[in-house]
């Protein structure tokens, strides 16, 4: 049975619901949301959480971002989530679970965020991760119970996928990112409302996939 870290909607959008990306410093701010999300937030069993559009999933959604190139997965039919199969994401994430609040020298987020990394990328070299805004979207199931912590994972080395029964893996410009999305590619709704705003991106080193 697995258990998933929520907060109560309300708590962290008291005012509106937002769509798409809400950016920190641009109408909220990154340590008011942890704050609250930590104070107001608590663990429950994630079979009741897909079915509570009140209770909001936090999920560490990381752009591995490396040069002027942007990691893409493609996830794969054995993977966990069999909504997400056949998708392609520009995000590495998943649900906190209770092991990441065990970690005492490092807050919930940051945890998850590196957990999450270490399961699914093998990473050569030094990476440094950011919380650049809050995404959200309604518009589906899946979005209407989940709310993405989107992080900027900038890497300085090699790259390869560790899981690759689950997922494949390969580095795109944005340019090129823009161009599949607008030829149809079969991205998931989070990705297709960040590729619009990878210019906000600071440039990051080049790394390749191995």
């Amino acid at each position: 049975m697995e258990f998933v870290f929520v907060v109560p909607r309300e708590e962290i959008f008291p005012d509106f619901y937002p769509h798409g990306l809400l950016p920190f410093g641009g109408g909220i701010e990154r340590e008011s949301f942890e704050k609250t999300a930590l104070e107001r937030g608590f663990f429950v069993e994630r079979d009741h959480a897909e079915r509570s559009p009140g209770l909001q999933q936090i999920i560490p959604y990381g752009v591995v971002s490396c040069g002027e190139e942007i990691l893409v997965v493609k996830r794969l039919k054995k993977g966990g989530e069999a909504r997400l199969h056949d998708k392609l994401s520009i995000g590495i994430g998943g649900h906190i679970n209770p092991i990441d609040a065990e970690k005492d020298d490092l807050d919930l987020f940051t945890a998850a965020t590196l957990r999450e990394l270490e399961e699914e990328l093998f990473i050569d070299g030094t990476y440094t991760t950011k919380a650049v805004g809050v995404l959200n979207d309604d518009s589906n199931p899946v979005g209407a119970v989940h709310v993405g912590l989107v992080q900027i994972v900038q890497v300085r080395g090699a790259v390869r996928i560790r899981e690759q029964d689950q997922l494949e893996g390969s580095f795109h410009t944005t340019a090129q990112l823009t161009e599949t999305l607008e030829a149809g590619g079969n991205f998931e709704t989070w990705s297709q409302l960040l590729i619009d705003r990878l210019g906000e991106l600071h440039p990051h080193p080049v790394t390749t996939l191995t």
